[in-house]
């Protein structure tokens, strides 16, 4: 909100000051009148429009040389409908009366000025001129919110640039400044005004690191666009010339949202009285705009797949293949990282998550890399980090990460409706311990700030740590499908032993689990009914599943209608820790490759019944209805025997959601 200060008159002597347009800058009439007196008439040159009003009640009435009581519920306020072409040459006359005293003058010497920040408040996408907005210094959310947006300027426009572009402090070229907020600063004033009058740009001490404020310069290039405010620098002098003239800013972004940064930054022109040199600067006015940082943004499986990332290591050229295959179906593109880049670290899942910030006039993909640091760990800045991705990351860049801090412990929801709240993005998704314990893990806390500081996909915490690896993408996933637009799916013990039970009833109990897998003992299905030990582990294992199924429910609005239980089968080990984890028991069906209505499903080498796998038929069964078309990908050597899947080796880049995030309502 644009503020003046307030006037003093002082009768028999005239008085100078300085009026913004857009603003009302209030006058002491009751303060500054003459002992005695006990009432007042004003009147002003024809391009000051004077304002009085009793209060209380406010009762505002017409100006002009009718007499007002004096009384301390007065207030007078001064709005100017134009600028000054000279300094005070506009002029308010106010007159005090009194019983037993004659009449006394007050003049009032005006000097109209335009003094404005304007920046893209109605979020259209360009920057519309502004006079003083009352408004600019509030930001809201909603359709009918207002508040400028900026953006991290997270990518790496040039490939000769050794990091992002935020952490050079230059405007490489033109497409640099698409990743930056536009402000323009109009004024309007005498010719000699700025001889006893300084303009200075600035934002708080505590944002100056969160920010950085290039000055646009007529005729040069936008290499040569100078920094006046950032880190170590809260505020700037202008220097302006009198009379009309436009200066254009371009803010960009050096930090999302976090636990310490809630993401809103103010940046205001202050108007400095300089004339008279003895004394210190005098503050005669200030106007701000705020803007909120864009918030990173993850796409759930129901957004279109637009590229497929895939590492190629020593024996997965097989798996390789059948993705190339899977992705032209789909009509997406197949991006795989060489062996040379991978350093055997087929986890693609796990090193990161593609998700996007958005401002109303750029949209750019971010990848978000995790701090597992293994063999990928440059594959995020190597290979991602470019002109059209931005990068960002978080938590310890050495020691103290556990498994909960790899990505396939990372997802989220399609947009659900919780009651009468909408998550129009929908939730994000994140595996936790259920008890702490000295065994037990969590994700690392700078990961859960910086997800909930985003604010836009609430996070959900559900209990992963009964898993060996202990992500949350182990159990459950999410596919498109008719009316709600998705369904959940769980992997299911429970549904699996069902399955079973109807083929053993049927008479094919003697039928192979395995078969045609190289050093892998075959079981039958009889066998694995009446594996009791493998009974108790599922059992186990299926209350765990239960625990978060009434979790998702709660937490996304869901019933059971939109629940599909996969079958699934696991069994419990050891881990280093001396603590019984669940793993696999075949290849784990529900951690899947979503590319749209194609689905890259582990092949689980399940009983062949009839010339047909009972597992992968059950799956097709309750999947295709949907619209869904299965495919199978054999996945057992090189990831389902190393506690992966299909979704655990591979990434998904995918189209960023229509709805914009400033229309939700947190």
């Amino acid at each position: 909100m644009a503020q003046g200060t307030v006037i003093h008159v002082a009768p028999e002597r005239p008085t100078h000051a300085v009026c913004v347009l857009g603003t009302e800058t209030p006058l002491d009439v009751f303060g500054s009148a003459p002992k005695g007196c006990t009432s007042f008439s004003i009147s002003a040159s024809p391009a000051v429009v004077v304002d009085v009003a009793h209060s209380p009640p406010a009762k505002r009435s017409p100006t002009g040389f009718s007499k007002w009581p004096l009384d301390p519920g007065l207030e007078v306020s001064l709005k100017m409908r134009a600028a000054s072409s000279s300094t005070g040459d506009q002029k308010v006359q106010i007159s005090y009366y009194g019983p037993k005293t004659n009449p006394v003058q007050a003049l009032l010497y005006i000097t109209g000025v335009e003094i404005s920040l304007s920046a893209d408040i109605a979020r259209t996408g360009k920057v519309k001129p502004t006079k003083a907005r009352k408004d600019q210094r509030t930001w809201t959310w909603g359709p009918h919110g207002q508040g400028a947006i900026l953006l991290v300027n997270c990518d790496k426009d040039s490939p000769k640039s050794s990091s992002m572009d935020c952490v050079d402090g230059k405007v490489l070229d033109r497409e640099d400044l698409q990743d930056m907020s536009l402000v323009t600063l109009t004024t309007k004033t005498p010719r000699d005004f700025f001889t006893k009058h300084q303009l200075v740009l600035h934002v708080a001490k505590s944002e100056m690191d969160k920010v950085r404020v290039f000055q646009a310069s007529r005729g040069k290039r936008p290499s040569e666009y100078k920094v006046i405010l950032g880190p170590q620098q809260p505020s700037q002098p202008l220097e302006l010339p009198g009379g009309q003239h436009s200066t254009d800013f371009y803010v960009e972004g050096l930090a999302f949202a976090d636990a310490n940064f809630p993401g809103l930054i103010s940046l205001t022109v202050s108007l400095l009285d300089t004339s008279k040199p003895e004394f210190p600067k005098a503050l005669v006015f200030q106007d701000s705009v705020v803007f909120r940082v864009a918030p990173w943004i993850m796409t759930p499986n129901t957004q279109p797949a637009k590229e497929v990332y895939v590492c190629r290591i020593s024996e997965n050229e097989d798996f390789v293949k059948a993705l190339t295959a899977l992705a032209k179906k789909a009509k997406c593109k197949l991006t795989v990282c060489p062996l040379e880049e991978s350093r055997e670290d087929q986890w693609m899942q796990d090193e990161m998550e593609i998700g996007y910030i958005q401002a109303p006039h750029k949209t750019l993909p971010v990848v978000f890399d995790s701090p597992r640091n293994r063999g990928l760990k440059e594959f995020p800045i190597k290979c991602m980090l470019g002109p059209d991705c931005g990068y960002v990351t978080r938590g310890p860049q050495t020691g103290g990460v556990t498994n909960l801090d790899s990505f396939g412990n990372l997802e989220v929801s399609p947009p659900v409706t919780v009651g009468r709240k909408e998550y129009p993005l929908g939730r994000i998704l994140i595996g936790n311990s259920s008890v702490p314990s000295a065994k037990s893990q969590e994700m690392h806390q700078a990961l859960q700030d910086f997800l909930a500081a985003q604010q836009v996909q609430a996070p959900v915490k559900l209990y992963s740590d009964w898993l060996c690896v202990g992500h949350v993408d182990e159990f459950l996933s999410f596919v498109p499908a008719h009316k709600k637009g998705f369904r959940l799916l769980l992997a299911s013990p429970r549904s699996c032993y069902r399955l079973f039970q109807e083929q053993l009833e049927e008479g094919h109990g003697e039928a192979l689990l395995f078969k045609g897998v190289k050093k892998k003992q075959q079981q039958k299905i009889k066998d694995i009914l009446s594996n009791k030990k493998l009974r108790e582990h599922n059992s186990y294992v299926e209350s765990c599943i239960d625990w978060n199924r009434e979790v998702l429910k709660r937490e996304l609005g869901l019933t059971e209608r939109d629940i599909v239980d996969i079958p699934q089968l696991f069994k419990l080990r050891w881990d280093s820790a001396g603590t019984l984890k669940a793993e696999a028991f075949f290849p784990n069906m529900v951690n899947m490759l979503v590319l749209g209505k194609h689905l890259g499903i582990p092949k689980p080498f399940g009983p062949v019944i009839n010339g047909r796998c009972c597992l992968e038929e059950a799956v097709r069964s309750l999947l295709e209805p949907l619209g869904l078309h299965c495919t199978f990908i054999d996945d057992f050597t090189p990831y389902h025997m190393l506690h992966g899947e299909v979704h655990c080796g591979t990434n998904v880049r995918r189209q960023p959601f229509s709805f914009k995030w400033w229309h939700m309502v947190p």
